[in-house]
C-alpha cells in the first residue's frame, strides 16, 4: 500500500507553507546575469550516446527558427529550472510542455482528442517547470508568428489565468472526478479546425500510400533521403525479435488485436526536433489484408532530462517510464502504447500517424494563439491535479494574481535568454564549435 494521502487540510497547509520557500512574487525571477550554465555546453553533452551522423541534422533543423532552436534544446531550460528554488510541489511533468507537444491523436474507443502528444521527457517534478516551459514558448512561438511583446504578454495572461481557474477547479473536484476529467470545447474553431480536419484524414491506409510501395516481392517502405531508409537484415530481425517482448507489455485485450497483424517490413526513420539522433524504427503489419495496415513506431527513449535533478526511483525501462508517465498525466492514450529493449536500449512502442497531427507554429496569431493557449492551459492544469496534488497548488497559488504576475515576468525574461543562445547557437554552427555540415543523404550506417 502507498502512503496515506495528505487531508485537504494537510494539502492547504502545505501549499501555503510552501511560500516561504518560494514566495509567488520570486517564482517567476530569472537572473540572466546569475546563471550558471553554458549553453552551448549543455548542447553538445546532450549529444553523447546519439547517432553521430544525424547530430548536424539535428543542428540544421534547430537553426531553422528560434521556435525550433527552443523545442530542440529542452536540456538548457532543464538545467536552468534546477538552478533555481522551486516549490516542492510535484506532480508529474509532461517535461517538454510548449505549443507544439499538443495535438490531435486517437483514443482506444475511435474518438479523435486533443492533449499533450509527447511524453519523451516525462518526469516527477515541480509543477511550475511544465507550466514555465509552456508560456516561454508561447512567447517565442508567438513572435515567431509576428505577435508584439504586448501581445503575447496578454496571450500568456490568458493561458495563466485559464491555468489557475483549472487548478482551483480540480482543487474542489473528488478525485475520481478529476481523473475522469475531459477538455470539452468546440474543436471547430478556427484555432483547431484545421488540425482536426487532417488528424481525422490521418489514417494507416493515408499512411501507407504515404511511407510504402508494393513491390514483386511485396510491400516495402519507400527511401526519402534524410527522412526514412532501410535498414539491414540483421538490425530489422533485432527490432522484429523485440516485439515479442513489447507483446508483453500490452493488456491481454490488446495482445489479441496485435496478433491479427504480421510484420512485412522495416525503416529507420527520422522523428522531431529534439529526438534528431535517437534510434527510431518504424513497422508495416498487415492484418485481414493489403487494406488493413497497421504501422507502429519504435523509438529509443534515453533517460529524462529531469531524472539528473530530482531524485526518484530510477525506471525498470525508459520507455516503461514513458508509458506510465502519459497514463498519469492522460485519460486515455494510444491503443498499442508499449515498451521493449533492444541491444540494452530502451524503447517506446506506438501506433505511427493514427489520426495524429498538431498545429503549425506559424498558424497561431491573435485570437487563435490565445485560444489555443487557453485549451492547452486546461490539459496541462488536468495533467498535474490527476498526477499531483491540485489543493496543495491551488493553496500555493491563492486567489491573487502574485503568481500570474511573476510568472508573465518570467515568459519575457526567458524568452530574451532563448534569442540569446539561439545567436550564441549559430554562431557555434558558423565557426565550427558545433558540427554543421551533412551529407545530402543518410546512410545504412545509421541503424
Amino acid at each position: 500500500m502507498n502512503a496515506k494521502p495528505m487531508t485537504r487540510k494537510q494539502s492547504i497547509e502545505y501549499g501555503r507553507a510552501q511560500r516561504k520557500r518560494l514566495s509567488r512574487s520570486d517564482l517567476g525571477t530569472f537572473d540572466a546575469k546569475a546563471r550558471r550554465i553554458d549553453a552551448i555546453g549543455v548542447i553538445h553533452d546532450s549529444c553523447d550516446g546519439r547517432l553521430a551522423e544525424l547530430i548536424p541534422v539535428k543542428f540544421k533543423l534547430m537553426a531553422a527558427s528560434m521556435f525550433a532552436f527552443y523545442r530542440g534544446t529542452v536540456e538548457v531550460m532543464a538545467a536552468d529550472l534546477a538552478s533555481s528554488t522551486h516549490t516542492q510541489i510535484y506532480a508529474q511533468l509532461c517535461g517538454d510542455a510548449h505549443v507544439k507537444n499538443f495535438g490531435f491523436f486517437a483514443t482506444p474507443d475511435a474518438h479523435v482528442v486533443f492533449d499533450v502528444n509527447d511524453f519523451d521527457e516525462t518526469w516527477p517534478g515541480p509543477w511550475e517547470w511544465d507550466v514555465k516551459r509552456l508560456i516561454a514558448s508561447i512567447v517565442v512561438g508567438g513572435r515567431e508568428a509576428g505577435e508584439s511583446n504586448r501581445e503575447c504578454k496578454e496571450i500568456v495572461e490568458g493561458f495563466l489565468a485559464e491555468y489557475c481557474h483549472w487548478i482551483h477547479t480540480f482543487s474542489d473536484m473528488t478525485t475520481i472526478e478529476v481523473a475522469r476529467h475531459r477538455a470539452r470545447r468546440d474543436l471547430n474553431r478556427p484555432a483547431i479546425a484545421e488540425a482536426l480536419e487532417k488528424a481525422q484524414r490521418a489514417t494507416p491506409l493515408q499512411t501507407l500510400k504515404k511511407l510504402a510501395k508494393k513491390t514483386p516481392s511485396g510491400w516495402k517502405f519507400r527511401s526519402v533521403p534524410n527522412v526514412l531508409w532501410e535498414v539491414p537484415g540483421k538490425t530489422k530481425k533485432l527490432v522484429l525479435d523485440a516485439l515479442k517482448q513489447y507483446r508483453d507489455t500490452l493488456s491481454s485485450d490488446h495482445q489479441l488485436i496485435f496478433d491479427r497483424f504480421h510484420p512485412v517490413d522495416v525503416a529507420f526513420k527520422l522523428v522531431g526536433t529534439g529526438s534528431v539522433g535517437t534510434r527510431d524504427y518504424v513497422v508495416l503489419f498487415f492484418g485481414r489484408d493489403e487494406n488493413d495496415p497497421l504501422f507502429l513506431q519504435v523509438k529509443e527513449e534515453p533517460p529524462a532530462i529531469y531524472a539528473r535533478y530530482i531524485n526518484h526511483p530510477q525506471p525498470q525501462n525508459e520507455g516503461r517510464r514513458v508509458v506510465e508517465g502519459q497514463r498519469a498525466l492522460q485519460v486515455q492514450s494510444d491503443l498499442m502504447l508499449g515498451w521493449c529493449t533492444i541491444e540494452e536500449r530502451d524503447y517506446l512502442v506506438r501506433q505511427l500517424n493514427d489520426h495524429k497531427s498538431s498545429l503549425e507554429i506559424e498558424d497561431l496569431k491573435g485570437s487563435r494563439l490565445m485560444e489555443y493557449s487557453r485549451l492547452c492551459a486546461e490539459l496541462l492544469a488536468k495533467g498535474h491535479a490527476r498526477s499531483g496534488d491540485p489543493v496543495a497548488i491551488a493553496s500555493y497559488l491563492g486567489p491573487s494574481g502574485k503568481s500570474a504576475e511573476s510568472l508573465m515576468r518570467f515568459a519575457s525574461t526567458y524568452a530574451e535568454q532563448v534569442e540569446a543562445d539561439y545567436d550564441a547557437f549559430r554562431k557555434a554552427l558558423k565557426n565550427g564549435t558545433l558540427p554543421r555540415k551533412a551529407g545530402t543523404t543518410l546512410s545504412k550506417k545509421s541503424e
